[in-house]
């Protein structure tokens, strides 16, 4: 057999069912949207490239694009931590905890999102400072005074609203991660925990080692959705004064009242961030499916 041969045979494989569909069924199936997303994004640079009221709107909201993406990878990692750890005392045959890990998904999950950022900001974040405070009192008259100080100096005030945020975002997310990690855990047969513990694994050993790679895995989708959700909730904490791009878009229209280009200027930006993010999801979906086959 020939190079070319083998080449031709090569490609017959890897295409048949391409090959098989009809034009009208590739016309069909083609996926138009993508069209029309380049579009607006051709349109918009177009804008910003051609007019001086776009382009000076792009390079005044830009400046927020750090604070933005640096607030939801911060928030979004604390969110992660919280889920597994919710997720597993929801599990947990420990009365306390799987009671606790409810109660905290169900208050969480039954707040308008809003509603819980300005609590967490300006109810929760005082009380948790006032705790700090008592337990520095504590400690110093325990003669811990090395460690007591900062604590009983902290101050409301010290706690930029940026943190607030992230600790907002993180707290609302960390009820979501929390049921998409429970999921994942119960996806997995139960003889798998049973047979690890045959061979001598402990509970948590056989749940590292086992039970956990397989439900990350399972769930490793549903969690890159919620990363892309949360960039786009990001735009919340705006009402915190933080100064993301949503805050300096609002700065932006107020003060220059070019309201146009300044939120046609953050939609734009918004969806290259998240179409970007979802190209990425897919790709990992995608490889996640290939390691199963080839495993």
């Amino acid at each position: 057999m020939t190079v070319k041969e083998s080449l031709r045979q090569k490609q017959n494989v890897l295409s048949p069912a391409w090959a098989s569909i009809s034009l009208k069924d590739k016309i069909r199936q083609f996926p138009w949207w993508i069209l029309g997303l380049a579009g607006v994004f051709i349109f918009t640079a177009h804008l910003v490239i051609t007019r001086e009221s776009y382009q000076a709107a792009f390079n005044f909201i830009k400046a927020g694009m750090w604070v933005t993406l640096q607030t939801t990878l911060v928030a979004y990692g604390l969110a992660l931590f919280l889920g597994l750890i919710t997720g597993l005392a929801r599990i947990s045959h420990n009365i306390l905890f799987q009671n606790l890990g409810t109660l905290y998904v169900e208050l969480i999950r039954g707040v308008p999102m809003l509603v819980l950022i300005f609590f967490i900001a300006y109810v929760g974040v005082p009380a948790g400072v006032g705790f700090l405070n008592q337990v520095g009192n504590w400690m110093a008259e325990l003669g811990i005074g090395f460690l007591a100080q900062p604590l009983v100096n902290l101050e409301n005030s010290n706690v930029p609203m940026t943190t607030r945020a992230v600790i907002a975002l993180s707290v609302t997310y960390g009820a979501f991660q929390a049921e998409i990690f429970r999921a994942g855990i119960q996806s997995i047969g139960r003889g798998q925990m049973e047979a690890a513990r045959a061979q001598g694994m402990s509970y948590w050993q056989a749940m590292r080692y086992i039970i956990l790679p397989q439900a990350v895995r399972n769930v490793l989708p549903a969690l890159g959705n919620d990363f892309v959700a949360m960039l786009k909730d990001s735009s919340l904490v705006s009402v915190l004064a933080v100064r993301d791009i949503t805050q300096i878009a609002k700065l932006y229209a107020g003060r220059s009242f070019q309201y146009q280009e300044a939120y046609l200027t953050l939609a734009a930006l918004y969806l290259a961030m998240t179409i970007v993010l979802s190209f990425i999801v897919k790709w990992l979906e995608k490889r996640v499916r290939q390691d199963e086959r080839n495993g």
